[in-house]
């Protein structure tokens, strides 16, 4: 028998199963262990090898996968995107592990200073909140010299959204109570540090208002509380919010974008209405530091190919998920630059934001 220790209250499996698939399950994770039986070992064995690239992953034929944050927000709809194509080229099982809580900082910090190097085990790691965490909190000790940047995936754009009877039905609604109310109106934002937060910050500065900004553990639970008419707005992302604009559950006020998203062409962006304002989040997978080179090169050559991979493509485009593939030490670079970005950010702001 097969056993995973895992400590938060729900995992999500990805498995290949006997007719070629790929199949999920999630479960409700018992406090301290859950058991997978015997015959999920026994599946995988028998099917794996017909998935198998000309070299199998050479780590692990299971991959646990954590994430910073609960069920439903961004970092689980990259995983659901992704991790069926990801398990036929790589021919392994995914189990995610939700680890929530300080805008991702448990996960990311379990994964620099706990997670055994052997190609096991990665982690979605999700931008600003990767670097800022521990840019603005002291007493987090991890960094991203500590990890392995392994390829960003999608750069998900911000946006503001209500509830469908909200009694917002433009964002300049949404601007005007906020000046007439200082302070009052509600707006959710996926943690203190994450892109929401700092989208939060840069709007209540350009538009000259104070917003009382209310964090929750991930998108899912922000925008889900603004759709129930919890708090007044959500400030998410796109990716993340899209289906439930599409279906009419959330009205979508404003984008943070540079120009008008062809999913949404009727959203104007916060710019085109006078507010200086391009935010969003990428997120992308990262292993522990002293991550197995064969195993990172296996991981990042089959994450090139799945965003390559036009059924892939015609998924991501239905989910309004913007491919932004960033592979291996480009994604290094990349997540050093921004943690340099936001260290400047964060040296403006900080006085500002702490006297609140």
């Amino acid at each position: 028998m097969s056993t995973i220790c895992l400590t938060p209250t729900q995992v999500s499996i990805w498995s290949l199963n006997a007719l070629g698939g790929v199949r999920q399950s999630n479960r409700e994770d018992p406090p301290m262990r859950m058991t997978i039986v015997a015959a999920l070992a026994v599946t995988t064995a028998i099917v794996a090898p017909a998935f198998a690239q000309d070299a199998k992953y050479s780590a692990s034929d299971e991959i646990n996968v954590m994430q910073g944050f609960k069920a439903g927000g961004g970092s689980d709809a990259l995983a659901q995107l992704v991790q069926p194509f990801l398990a036929e080229e790589l021919g392994v099982n995914f189990v995610n592990q939700y680890i929530p809580g300080a805008t991702g900082a448990i996960a990311w910090t379990q994964l620099a200073k706990q997670t055994k190097p052997d190609g096991a085990t990665v982690s979605i790691t999700n931008t600003p909140m990767l670097t800022t965490n521990y840019i603005m909190n002291p007493s987090i000790t991890y960094t991203v010299d500590e990890i392995t940047p392994l390829g960003n995936v999608v750069t998900d754009p911000g946006i503001a959204v209500v509830a469908k009877d909200s009694p917002f039905q433009t964002f300049e609604d949404f601007v005007k109570a906020a000046k007439d109310n200082p302070s009052t109106v509600t707006v959710g934002n996926s943690g203190v540090g994450g892109d929401d937060f700092f989208t939060s910050l840069m709007f209540e500065k350009a538009a000259g208002v104070q917003l009382q900004k209310v964090p929750f553990q991930g998108d899912g639970p922000s925008w889900t509380a603004a759709m129930g008419g919890k708090i007044d707005a959500s400030f998410t992302n796109v990716g993340v919010a899209y289906p439930q604009v599409k279906e009419g559950n959330l009205r979508a006020l404003a984008v943070f974008t540079e120009e008008r998203l062809p999913e949404l062409p009727d959203v104007p962006t916060a710019t085109e209405l006078g507010y200086e304002l391009v935010a969003g989040s990428s997120r992308g997978y990262s292993g522990p530091g002293g991550f197995p080179e064969e195993a990172r090169t296996q991981f990042v050559e089959a994450l090139r190919r799945v965003t390559e991979n036009p059924e892939f493509l015609e998924k991501a485009k239905a989910s309004a998920m913007n491919i932004d593939f960033i592979g291996g030490d480009d994604y290094t670079a990349f997540l050093k630059k921004q943690e340099g970005e936001y260290r400047e950010i964060w040296a403006d702001i900080k006085d500002e934001v702490q006297a609140k």
